[in-house]
Parts: C-alpha cells; sequence; structure tokens
C-alpha cells in the first residue's frame, strides 16, 4: 500500500498525531507519516498530490513547471513532457510531481483518475513512460523496482519486480500470496533480496519476511 493510500484508509489527522514533525527540506519520495502532514486538511487525493507537488518543485528546482493545470516535466539533455489534468464525465483525471529518481533519471508522478490513483515512471532520457500500480522503489544496483499493491479492494493483490534499463522499464517477476495481504511495502535488503512488511487477511498484526529474487513462487514475465 503506497503512503497516499496510507493516509487515505487510516486518517491523516490520525498519523499526525502520532508522528513527529519531518521538515520539508530533507523531503524526498514521502513517507506515510509526511503524506499525513502535508496533506492533513487535502479534500482529495489529487489535493494531497497537488501539495506534496508544491513540496517537490522546491526540492528539485528546474525538473518541472506547472501553469494551471499542465504539468511540464524538463526531459534530458533537452525536451520536456507535458500533463495535463482534465474532467470528463467518467471523473477527474489528475497528475503531480511525486519524486525523482537519480541514480537512473527518472521522475515519478502521482496520478489520479476519479477514485483510483496510480503512479507514472517517465525516463528523462528518452521520455517513455510506464504506469505502475504503486509507488517504485529502486534496488541498490539500479537494477530493478519494486512495487507492493496491496489493500482491503481495489489493488492489484501483487508484488511485482521491473527490469530497468537505459531504455525500458519491464515487468520481470510476480508474486500472489496465499492467504492473501491486505497491506504490504517492500524495500532491498541488497540487489538479490527483499524486506517485505505485509498483513495477511485476518491478522491483527503486521508480519516481516525476506525474499530473494530466485525464491519459488515467483511468476516469471517475458
Amino acid at each position: 500500500m503506497t503512503a497516499l493510500r496510507r493516509w487515505r484508509a487510516r486518517g491523516a489527522r490520525w498519523l499526525v498525531a502520532c508522528a513527529p514533525l519531518v521538515a520539508s527540506a530533507t523531503f524526498a519520495a514521502p513517507t506515510a507519516v509526511q503524506v499525513a502532514e502535508l496533506c492533513a486538511n487535502a479534500e482529495d487525493q489529487a489535493h494531497c498530490g497537488r501539495l506534496i507537488e508544491d513540496v517537490q518543485m522546491k526540492r528539485l528546482p528546474g525538473m518541472a513547471e506547472r501553469a494551471g493545470d499542465e504539468l511540464r516535466i524538463a526531459l534530458f539533455p533537452t525536451g520536456s513532457v507535458s500533463f495535463r489534468d482534465s474532467i470528463a464525465l467518467t471523473g477527474a483525471k489528475s497528475y503531480a510531481l511525486w519524486d525523482y529518481l537519480d541514480r537512473i533519471n527518472a521522475v515519478v508522478l502521482f496520478a489520479t483518475d476519479g477514485e483510483q490513483s496510480s503512479f507514472i515512471l517517465l525516463q528523462r532520457a528518452n521520455g517513455r513512460q510506464y504506469r505502475l500500480p504503486s509507488e517504485p522503489t529502486l534496488s541498490p544496483d539500479r537494477q530493478h523496482l519494486v512495487t507492493a499493491d496491496f489493500c482491503a479492494r481495489g489493488c492489484d493483490g501483487e508484488l511485482a519486480v521491473w527490469r530497468v534499463t537505459r531504455d525500458d522499464v519491464k515487468k520481470a517477476l510476480a508474486f500472489r500470496p496465499t492467504p492473501a495481504w491486505i497491506d504490504a511495502s517492500a524495500t532491498w535488503k541488497d540487489g538479490e533480496t527483499l524486506t517485505v512488511d505485509y498483513t495477511p487477511v485476518g491478522a491483527d498484526k503486521p508480519r516481516t519476511l525476506e525474499r530473494r529474487l530466485d525464491a519459488p513462487g515467483w511468476q516469471a514475465r517475458p
């Protein structure tokens, strides 16, 4: 579950009361506490994304600029890509600057489409875009990303590893646990091992496991 989904599910005010203030000067990819702090009075996920974007714009000068409903991301060495918020009968779409993964020169955007949310990874070298179900975390060797998209309903229910190259990002491995998880987050212990904090259906507290990329149970994706 992403930090923003935790904010929405648990309530921003509750998280703010339970954690110390985090200075915006150290703000990178937002944690659940930082999302709660910044979005305590946000109207919805899209509004929360804009509030986070305001902070990230200051942390990453020259990376992006906004003109009303248009967000423009600078490519490198030249060019730019634009994302425009819009309203349709099916609901509103929005985009917000979320993070910059400098080790692979990629920007992460938070996107909403009605009540649904996702993330977009934009490679600045070629402008290619990849929609991801949850916030990606980069491995220490810069070869992979991991996403963990779990919640009570409306999520993929999948732990996924994505292979990263200079010109492409592709899903390489997928894991669907049994019994299912209702919450999970994944970090990298090393280039071949994930540390996963998860809560199975029916459990009253989270658990932790380590899972290697060569462990049985992964489904390989071509």
